[in-house]
């Protein structure tokens, strides 16, 4: 049993002097909205990430829901993506009254199969109304997608590609960084992600229309920006209204916390993957543990404990209970939608995603954060493996 103060959290936000210095100074500015800062953080992450065009929102979810309408997803239309996500992905295709379509997994990733993309757009393809305008794939626990391929059918089957890049900051790859190989990504910076602003996320996009689409909805439609208008030499006060837009911007107090923590970002990568090494190196011997999947530019942002259920006698629900029993913080990602009662009712049958649900059914996720400490890591570790012993089936 766990013993009082020894708990192990399933993740910590990594805060240090500089984010509450930075607040500080936002606060004493008098600007706690839009602004400069918020600028500033935008300039640097396209910098970092190589994008012409980055736009702080207010979260992930936001910034989805502006990468869907600026790709003209509404009604009639559909996206494609994989069960295997946070109720985001689809949700926000959901609010502009477009239809969501899914395909399975890949069966050794937790990646969305090209192969099934290929399979829906060519069904898709042969109706009389074809419906699905966009993919979005979503890049795992940080593993980046096959984004070469999926590319690849972007461009044969003329569909926008809306890169779900909430788990892949910094996954650096061949052919750039995750969110920006496709037409938009969206990154997360939520209080559990490689990097926080508390709540919030970026969109990046390398398209001039679809930046300028997103700009103006961000902001309620409005043909300025708060702090053009606060800052304006003449006619401050003056705006047009040029579309029914949203209320998705950043403000400055956490821009200012994700500046910092942009700064950050690598030293960061280097303590999961420190971490991560640890855990591969400790479990490569634990027969009923199937190591995560690991790509190029890997961000590392969860642990994905994968159990082998035929090589133990208990379930992941239950290996999971001894493990908090035992003081340790797990999560599971993900649900799958065809397991939620709103999708349920959509018809959404879980016997089409068999690997889906093989992975949801055997995948805790483990506690990684860059300030474990080494006891921490090593308690993790005995936990695990005394837990695995003791129910194991060889």
């Amino acid at each position: 049993m766990k013993q009082p103060g020894s708990f192990i959290p399933f993740s910590l936000p990594s805060i240090g002097i500089e984010e509450e210095e930075a607040v500080l100074r936002v606060l004493r500015s008098g600007w706690l909205t839009t602004g400069k800062e918020a600028l500033a953080f935008e300039k640097e992450f396209a910098l970092f990430t190589g994008s012409p065009h980055a736009l702080a929102v207010n979260s992930a979810t936001s910034g989805l829901q502006l990468a869907m309408e600026a790709c003209g997803i509404t009604k009639d239309t559909a996206i494609l993506t994989s069960p295997y996500t946070f109720i985001a992905t689809s949700s926000a295709a959901l609010h502009l009254n477009a239809s969501v379509q899914y395909c399975d997994i890949e069966k050794d990733t937790y990646n969305i199969d090209p192969e099934k993309i290929e399979d829906a757009l060519k069904r898709d393809r042969a109706l009389l109304k074809p419906r699905i305008k966009a993919v979005v794939p979503i890049h795992i626990a940080g593993n980046v997608c096959r984004m070469q391929d999926i590319m690849t059918l972007a461009k044969k089957y003329e569909v926008y590609i809306i890169e779900d890049a909430a788990h892949s900051f910094p996954s650096k790859t061949d052919n750039g960084y995750a969110g920006t190989i496709g037409d938009i990504g969206v990154f997360s910076f939520y209080a559990t992600k490689t990097i926080t602003t508390a709540e919030g996320g970026m969109v990046c996009t390398a398209n001039d229309e679809l930046a300028k689409r997103m700009t103006t909805m961000r902001m309620h439609g409005i043909d300025r920006s708060v702090w053009d208008r606060y800052t304006a030499d003449k006619a401050s006060w003056e705006y047009d209204v040029i579309e029914a837009g949203y209320k998705y911007n950043l403000p400055d107090i956490l821009a200012a916390i994700g500046r910092e923590q942009l700064k950050k970002a690598d030293f960061f990568l280097e303590k999961r993957i420190h971490i991560i090494k640890q855990y591969n190196q400790a479990f490569a011997e634990c027969p009923w543990i199937i190591p995560p999947p690991d790509g190029k530019g890997n961000a590392w942002h969860l642990y994905l404990l994968n159990l082998d259920l035929q090589k133990i006698s208990i379930n992941r629900n239950n290996f999971s209970q001894f493990l908090q029993e035992d003081g340790i913080g797990v999560s599971m990602h993900f649900i799958p939608h065809f397991l939620m009662s709103f999708w349920k009712k959509q018809g959404l049958d879980e016997k089409d995603f068999p690997n889906a649900k093989t992975r949801y059914e055997s995948t805790i996720s483990l506690p990684l954060w860059p300030d474990m400490t080494q006891m921490m890591i090593d308690k993790v570790i005995e936990t695990v493996i005394k837990t695995g012993r003791m129910y194991g089936k060889y």
